[in-house]
C-alpha cells in the first residue's frame, strides 16, 4: 500500500472511531440529559401524555392542574387559577410550564414530581406500567398561606415590587408575591404563535413581570432596613448596648471625601449631637449608624450580614439569588454600607430571614417553600421536608435586644403606620436611594406578635410606588406589611 493511501485509510479510521465515539456518548452518557430536558419534544409528549401533578396551597386548594385536552398533539392541557385563585398572584410561586419555553418556578424547581418521573416514584411506576397505565404526576403542596398571599398582593396593588412573609420558627414561606404578576395561562398554551406572542410581550415589558423580584432580578439596596444588621453587630460585639450614647450629627463629614451623610429630611437624631442606638434605630439615624459602622469595621459587619444569610444563594427548592455585601471598603463606602447603601445589595427574601432570625431567638431557619409532596392516586407522602437551621446569626439576648428597640420602632418611631391594635409588632423602615433623580425605593421588615412571633415579612416597593417622591418606607411599604401580619394572625 503505497502512503497516500495509508494516510486515507488512517484519516477514515480516526474519523470511524469519532463517529463511534460520539453515538456512544450520546447514547450511554448524554441519554438521560437529553430525556431531562423539558425542550425535548419527546419529552414533552410523554409529559403531556400524563397527568402531570397539581401544585396545591397549604389549605388544598389547587392553584396548578393539568385537565384533559383537546388538541391533537398532547392529550393534558396545564391550566392555572380557578376557583376563587386568581394565577397572576402566585405566579412567582407556580412558574409556569410551556411547550415551548419549558418550566419555569416551582414548576421547574419540582418537574420530576410533577411528571411523575421521579427516581422517588419508581416502584410506584412499576406497578402502574405493568398494570397498562400511565402514571400521573405528583401533588406537590406549598407552604403558601392564602390569606397572606392575598393581603400582599392586594397591598401591592400593581405597584412594581415584592412581599415576603416567613413562619421565623420553621422557614416555611407563607407568601412570596413579586409585582406586576403574569398569568401562566397564555404561556402554557399548545400553540407555538400564542405562546411565543405571549412570551415575547412579557419579555419585552417595561414592567419586567416574569422577574422574581422576591427572590432575584435585580437586587435592591436594601436602605435602612441594613440598620438591623448593623446594630447587630454593635450589640454581639459586646461594645455597646441599646442604651450606649452614639455620635448623630445632623450632618456627617465623611473621611477621605468632601462627601457627607445626612439624615432624612435633615433632621436631628439626638440631643446636642447624641443618641442611644435604641433611639437611632427608632427614628431611623443614618448619621450615628454610619459613624458607628466605620468603628465597628467592615469585617463585623460583613461577618454579621453573611451570618443572617448575605453572600449565599440557597433553593427552597426554587434558587434564591445571594444577597450581598460589598468587599475591600474604605472608611466612605463602609459609611454608606452601614445604612444599607453603596454596593450592598438584598432579596425581599433576604430581609425577611433577617427578621425572622431575629424572632427566632437569633436562629436563622432555611426557608422552604414545599410543605410536601403527595402520590396523586394512593396519598401515600412522598417527601415531606422537616425545618432545618440554617445559622445562628445572634445570641438569645441579642434577639431579645434588637426585638424590643424594633418594637419602640412602631410604637413612636418611623413605623407606626404598622400598629395593630392588641398586637405588639416589631419593624424597621427602610428608605433606599438606588439612581439619580429617582424616588427612593420603600422597604417594611417586621415580625409579630413581638412576643410570640408567628410571622417575619419583608416588603419593598420600588421607587416609591404610587407616592413617588414623597415615599418612605413607613408609609408606602409598612401599611401592606400591617395587612399581611393582620392576615395571619386572624386566620
Amino acid at each position: 500500500m503505497n502512503k497516500p493511501l495509508r494516510h486515507l485509510a488512517l484519516v477514515a479510521l480516526v474519523m470511524f472511531a469519532l463517529l463511534f465515539g460520539s453515538t456512544s456518548y450520546v447514547q450511554y452518557f448524554s441519554a438521560q440529559s437529553l430525556r431531562d430536558n423539558p425542550l425535548n419534544s419527546r419529552t414533552l409528549q410523554q409529559e403531556l401524555g400524563r397527568e402531570r401533578g397539581p401544585i396545591l396551597l397549604a389549605d388544598g386548594r389547587v392553584v396548578a392542574s393539568s385537565m384533559p385536552s383537546e388538541s391533537s398533539t398532547y392529550d393534558y392541557q396545564r391550566v392555572y387559577g380557578g376557583d376563587g385563585v386568581d394565577p397572576a398572584m402566585y405566579s412567582a410561586v407556580t412558574g409556569f410550564f410551556s411547550v415551548v419555553y419549558g418550566p419555569s418556578g416551582l414548576e421547574q424547581a419540582e418537574n420530576s414530581m410533577l411528571a411523575g418521573t421521579d427516581d422517588a416514584m419508581f416502584y410506584r411506576n412499576l406497578t402502574h406500567y405493568l398494570t397498562g397505565q400511565e402514571p400521573p404526576g405528583a401533588a406537590v403542596q406549598t407552604t403558601i398561606n392564602p390569606a397572606v398571599q392575598e393581603a400582599a398582593w392586594n397591598g401591592m396593588g400593581g405597584q412594581r415590587g415584592a412581599a415576603v412573609a416567613l413562619d421565623p420558627r420553621t422557614g416555611e414561606v407563607l407568601a412570596m408575591v413579586s409585582t406586576p404578576g403574569f398569568d401562566p395561562n397564555s404561556l402554557a398554551s399548545h400553540s407555538h404563535d400564542t405562546a411565543t406572542q405571549a412570551y415575547q410581550e412579557l419579555l419585552g415589558a417595561e414592567s419586567r413581570p416574569l422577574y422574581n423580584r422576591a427572590i432575584g432580578g435585580n437586587l435592591y439596596p436594601p436602605g435602612s432596613t441594613f440598620k438591623l444588621i448593623t446594630a447587630a453587630a454593635a450589640l454581639e460585639s459586646g461594645q455597646y448596648t441599646p442604651e450606649t450614647e452614639l455620635d448623630a450629627p445632623t450632618t456627617l463629614e465623611l473621611p477621605l471625601t468632601t462627601a457627607t451623610i445626612r439624615n432624612a429630611g435633615g433632621a436631628v437624631c439626638g440631643s446636642g449631637g447624641r443618641a442611644t442606638l435604641q433611639h437611632s434605630l427608632m427614628v431611623s439615624c443614618n448619621t450615628s449608624f454610619a459613624a458607628m459602622g466605620m468603628e465597628l469595621g467592615d469585617q463585623a459587619l460583613r461577618e454579621q450580614a453573611e451570618a443572617f444569610g448575605f453572600d449565599e444563594g440557597f433553593t427552597m427548592p426554587l434558587r434564591v439569588t445571594a444577597s450581598s455585601f460589598p468587599d475591600e471598603l474604605n472608611a466612605p463606602q463602609l459609611a454608606q454600607s452601614s445604612i444599607g447603601q453603596y454596593e450592598v445589595r438584598a432579596t425581599p427574601m433576604q430581609m425577611a430571614m433577617v427578621a425572622a432570625g431575629i424572632a427566632n431567638d437569633g436562629v436563622v431557619m432555611q426557608p422552604n417553600l414545599v410543605s410536601s409532596v403527595v402520590d396523586s392516586t394512593s396519598l401515600d407522602v412522598i417527601s415531606d421536608p422537616s425545618p432545618r437551621e440554617m445559622s445562628r446569626a445572634v445570641s438569645p439576648e441579642t434577639a431579645q435586644q434588637l426585638t424590643e428597640m424594633m418594637t419602640t420602632v412602631v410604637e413612636s418611631g418611623t413605623g407606626t403606620a404598622a400598629q395593630i391594635p392588641g398586637v405588639d409588632v416589631a419593624g424597621k423602615t427602610g428608605s433606599a436611594q438606588h439612581a439619580q433623580g429617582a424616588a427612593p425605593h420603600a422597604w417594611f421588615t417586621a415580625f409579630a406578635p413581638a412576643d410570640d412571633p408567628q410571622i417575619a415579612v419583608a416588603v419593598v416597593v420600588e421607587s416609591g410606588g404610587d407616592a413617588g417622591s414623597e415615599a418612605s418606607g413607613g408609609r408606602v411599604a409598612g401599611p401592606i406589611a400591617k395587612a399581611m401580619i393582620e392576615a395571619m394572625v386572624n386566620s
